[in-house]
C-alpha cells in the first residue's frame, strides 16, 4: 500500500492547521479516520505499513501521529521504538481493547496517549487535541525586530535596513522574512511558507527564497543567513 495525501480545502489555512499522520493497515480505517480528522480541521496524510510511515516523514513535517500497533511486517511498536531515537513527535497508539501489553508496551516506549478499537471518533479527537496541547511550546512575545549579520528587519514597518541602507522587498519577500523572523534559528517548513501566501506553490517559494538571498547574502549559492534545509524548508541564522 502507498502512502496517500490527503488534505481539506482549508489548507491554506497555514502553519495553524495541524497536520496528522495515520498509520494504519487497514484500509478501511485509514479513509474513515482521515475523512473525519479532515472534517474536524486537521491536514491528514495516511501510510499503510511502517516503511510507507517513514517516507511520508522524509518530506513533510507533522504535528502528530495516529499508530496502530497491529501491522504486518514491521509492527507499531516496533517502528515507534526506533522513530524515538530521531523524532519526539507526539503519537498516540490505536490498541486492541484486549491487549493490555501492548498499551503498557507503547507508553514505556514513548507513546503519549492510547485509543482501544474499537473507538468512538469523537474520543479520538479529543484525545489528538489534548495531546497537542501538552506538546505546544507557550509562545513568547513577537520581537520588534530580527538581526542577521550587517541586517535589520523590523516587523511592523516591514523594513529591511542594512546600516543607513535601506533595502527594497517585494510583498512576499516581506512576507517570508515575517515567518522566518519571528522564529529565528528554527526550520520552517515548505509548506507553511507556501500557506501564507495563499495560492503560492513551493517552486514559487524556492525562486522568491533565491531572489531574497541575492539581497541578503554574498554569495547566494551559498548562503549564511537564510539556509535551507534539505527535504523539509528553510531557516533564518541570526
Amino acid at each position: 500500500m502507498g502512502t496517500a495525501l490527503a488534505m481539506n480545502a482549508n489548507e491554506t489555512a497555514g502553519e495553524h492547521t495541524r497536520h496528522l499522520l495515520v498509520v494504519d493497515d487497514d484500509k478501511r480505517i485509514r479513509e474513515l479516520l482521515s475523512r473525519y480528522l479532515q472534517e474536524q480541521g486537521f491536514r491528514v496524510t495516511t501510510a499503510g505499513t511502517a516503511p510507507d510511515a517513514r517516507n511520508a516523514m522524509n518530506g513533510l513535517v507533522f504535528d502528530a501521529i495516529i499508530l496502530d500497533v497491529m501491522m504486518p511486517g514491521e509492527s507499531g511498536l516496533s517502528f515507534l521504538e526506533t522513530l524515538r531515537n530521531v523524532n519526539n513527535v507526539p503519537v498516540l497508539m490505536l490498541t486492541a481493547r484486549s491487549e493490555t501489553e501492548d498499551r503498557i508496551k507503547g507508553l514505556e516506549l514513548g507513546s503519549d496517549d492510547y485509543v482501544s478499537k474499537p473507538f468512538d471518533p469523537r474520543e479520538l479527537v479529543l484525545r489528538i487535541n489534548n495531546m497537542l496541547k501538552r506538546n505546544t511550546v507557550p509562545t513568547e512575545e513577537k520581537p520588534d525586530m530580527v538581526r542577521f549579520g550587517p541586517f535589520v528587519y523590523v516587523f511592523d514597518r516591514g523594513e529591511l535596513r542594512k546600516g543607513d541602507e535601506m533595502i527594497r522587498l517585494t510583498d512576499r519577500e516581506r512576507a517570508l522574512l515575517n515567518i522566518l523572523g519571528e522564529r529565528p534559528g528554527e526550520t520552517v517548513p515548505r509548506q507553511n511558507l507556501v500557506a501564507d501566501g495563499g495560492d503560492v506553490s513551493e517552486r514559487a517559494i524556492d525562486v522568491q527564497i533565491n531572489r531574497l538571498r541575492r539581497k541578503i547574502e554574498r554569495d547566494p549559492a551559498n548562503p549564511i543567513y537564510l539556509q535551507t534545509v534539505r527535504g523539509i524548508g528553510y531557516r533564518l541564522v541570526v
